[in-house]
């Protein structure tokens, strides 16, 4: 492809579809951090999805190789894009994103450096490093604390351990999503860590406040079971749904981080975005 890319090419190489569970992030890390500072939403918002998005190029710049072999129908190796053009691209949304975040505030900036980092680090090294899931997971803890920076309160630990929670998520489903490209069993194991968001909240909440976390958290088990019955039934099933069903989870992950004060008009939008989420997921596959 010579001339400009084609919108949906780009929006594949961007797995656009997930984009929602990347603003739940921000809402919830924001919202923990005390809310607020509304200016700096638009910096917030459009920075970290330039950097996951910029990631998402990169992933398919690193893995040109592999795809060739094992998946000839993603962007580069069909020819529908080149991979030198995807590097400019991917490098390009993480420098923007970044030059944004500065908008939000210094730690917040800083922040937003280090996810670039791990993004880096573990598109070039996630097809042979067994423990990158970590890695990913690291991805998202990083957002959260960029959105807890910014809000009017700062960073703050309700925002790291609502992190660490979501991290922990994020590394189960990678473990699953790995089975994607290699064949196997998926391992019982990395299912537990998709119950860590909830062992979180009941741990950090009491009195009425663990109630509505507790609600929230049947939301999650309820989807999750849903999306791994397969596994559990004694047969791999379609992994790419999973995984797919799974990052739309992410937002009820979000909703359980913020359940001990969340509004309902904000508990509107999280669904709002978990339902945006599978719907752009019929038009661009999330993985």
């Amino acid at each position: 492809m010579n001339s400009a890319p084609q919108l949906r090419t780009l929006l594949v190489l961007g797995r656009v579809s997930n984009l929602p569970t990347v603003w739940s992030n921000c809402l919830a890390g924001w919202w923990l951090g005390g809310g607020g500072n509304f200016w700096k939403l638009p910096f917030l918002f459009l920075g970290v999805s330039l950097l996951y998005t910029g990631g998402m190029f990169l992933n398919d710049a690193f893995d040109a190789d592999f795809d060739r072999q094992r998946r000839p129908e993603r962007p580069i190796p069909s020819g529908k894009i080149s991979a030198q053009l995807v590097w400019r691209f991917g490098f390009g949304q993480l420098v923007a994103g970044i030059f944004l975040l500065l908008f939000c505030g210094q730690v917040a900036a800083g922040a937003a450096f280090f996810l670039a980092l791990f993004i880096l680090l573990y598109n070039f090294c996630h097809k042979f490093f067994n423990a990158a899931p970590w890695l990913m997971g690291a991805c998202r803890f990083w957002v959260y604390v960029i959105a807890g920076a910014t809000g009017a309160w700062g960073l703050n630990g309700w925002a790291i351990f609502g992190g660490l929670a979501l991290a922990f998520y994020v590394v189960g489903l990678s473990y699953v999503a790995r089975r994607e490209s290699y064949r196997g069993p998926i391992p019982f194991w990395p299912l537990l860590l998709l119950a860590a968001p909830i062992i979180l909240a009941l741990a950090m909440n009491t009195g009425s406040f663990r109630w509505r976390a507790i609600w929230i958290s049947v939301v999650l088990i309820l989807w999750v079971g849903r999306s791994v019955r397969t596994i559990f039934l004694g047969g791999v099933g379609n992994v790419g749904l999973i995984v797919a069903n799974l990052l739309a989870g992410i937002v009820f992950v979000d909703w359980i981080a913020i359940a001990p004060d969340c509004s309902r008009w904000m508990s509107l939008i999280l669904l709002a975005l978990f339902g945006l989420t599978k719907w752009s997921q019929k038009f661009v596959p999330a993985t």
